[in-house]
């Protein structure tokens, strides 16, 4: 194992990752909760930033977690992704600087967020907010970002279809346990839906296997149950159950700052490596 973890160090340093030619917005999301989706954003944006690219992580969860991990301030008074979307605010105004690294920033959510999906009903074009928000803060850049990642809670309310709205690609964190697969046909018929009426652009690109025990026959059967069903959106990497992964968002870090020696850092560069590499999905073409 520590030969193998040497090896694939060792293709990583000399690995140039291409930066994409636009920028590529992700939404990750599950319906099912504790599949890594907070996780995920947070230290594939901190080994994307890592490799010298420009990220932004919008923190749509009214739990704060993707903040915290960032080292973000996140308390109540504190300007957020809540007043770009129910109020008036620029996305400018509330990104701030994580001190993770100088290159990846944070639009951070507060508990105001939790009152949002009731404040959107009545607003106009309320599926369409983030995305307006986005796309003129990306225009206003002299240099926009290579990476927006937003992470959106375990449901599927009008957080969450803004952040399908606002994104061009959607990341799936599945979990190698039982019931992994479970609901996802439901994810999956809400993000066609959303593509055929709300936004044609939208295309499931990545999925990635979390909380992987190589112990269990299980989890083996799981990760071969998924690669059955979507053997082009699946990546090769695959994240394994590990204790500093779990530990890091305690310290305000991602685990790539917090044990980069780590095989949960490693394997989240690794991930973060193949979806640079990958690059988007062509338009008009499926993965």
């Amino acid at each position: 194992m520590v030969a193998d973890e040497a090896r694939r160090r060792a293709v990583l340093e000399q690995s140039d990752l291409p930066l994409p030619a636009s920028t590529r917005v992700f939404t990750v999301s599950n319906q099912k909760g504790g599949v890594g989706k907070t996780t995920t954003t947070v230290n594939l944006a901190a080994a994307l930033a890592r490799t010298g690219a420009h990220v932004l992580v919008v923190d749509l969860d009214p739990q704060g977690n993707a903040s915290t991990a960032l080292g973000i301030d996140h308390r109540a008074e504190r300007q957020s992704v809540y007043d770009v979307l129910v109020g008036e605010m620029e996305l400018g105004d509330v990104i701030q600087r994580s001190p993770e690294n100088e290159r990846l920033d944070c639009v951070p959510a507060t508990i105001h967020l939790a009152g949002a999906e009731i404040e959107l009903v009545s607003l106009v074009a309320r599926e369409q907010r983030l995305r307006r928000a986005l796309d003129r803060h990306l225009e206003s850049m002299e240099r926009p970002y290579d990476y927006v990642l937003i992470d959106c809670p375990p449901s599927l309310g009008l957080l969450t279809i803004n952040a399908f709205v606002a994104a061009r690609e959607v990341l799936i964190p599945i979990q190698c346990e039982y019931y992994a697969l479970e609901g996802l046909s439901q994810l999956l018929r809400n993000i066609e839906l959303i593509e055929r009426h709300l936004n044609p652009d939208l295309r499931v690109s990545t999925i990635l296997l979390t909380m992987y025990d190589s112990r269990t026959n299980l989890a083996q059967q799981v990760a071969q149950d998924v690669r059955d069903h979507f053997p082009a959106e699946v990546l090769k990497t695959i994240i394994p159950r590990s204790v500093r992964v779990s530990e890091a968002p305690s310290y305000g870090q991602s685990v790539i700052s917090y044990d980069f020696s780590s095989s949960g850092s490693l394997s989240y560069r690794e991930a973060a490596a193949e979806i640079a590499l990958r690059g988007a999905p062509q338009p008009g073409k499926r993965s």
